[in-house]
């Protein structure tokens, strides 16, 4: 059974960091891309950042570039989000996913394995 779980959320000031992690099971973690998503209420899911199955190769929404960085440990089949200068739009609830092969695609529906998500919260 594939289990995809997230930790780390919480709330945070303006300017904080936080670190997200999503923890993996009962896959081969080396043989999938990664994306990390986020929605926030009234919004579509949006992708936020993926990283290639080798970790070698990593993607960025331009709103996040910059402050935001992605990065994996196969030995450990977990998957960081590390979160700068956090700003009041990046409150959504974020969701790492998982797509068999090397590329993380943007688009949501084309990823097979979820987390259930972890609330990031960001007061101004």
């Amino acid at each position: 059974q594939v289990q995809m779980v997230e930790s780390g959320g919480g709330l945070v000031q303006a300017g904080d960091s936080l670190r997200l992690s999503c923890a993996a099971s009962g896959v081969t973690f080396s043989s999938y891309a990664i994306g990390w998503f986020r929605q926030a209420p009234g919004k579509e899911r949006e992708f936020v950042a993926g990283i290639t199955k080798s970790g070698r190769t990593t993607y960025y929404a331009d709103s996040v570039k910059g402050r935001f960085t992605i990065s994996r440990d196969n030995a450990k089949n977990t998957v960081y989000l590390q979160m700068n200068s956090l700003k009041h739009e990046d409150t959504a609830v974020y969701y790492c996913a998982a797509v068999e092969g090397w590329y993380p695609p943007k688009e949501s529906n084309s990823y097979l394995y979820w987390g259930q998500g972890t609330q990031v919260t960001v007061s101004s």
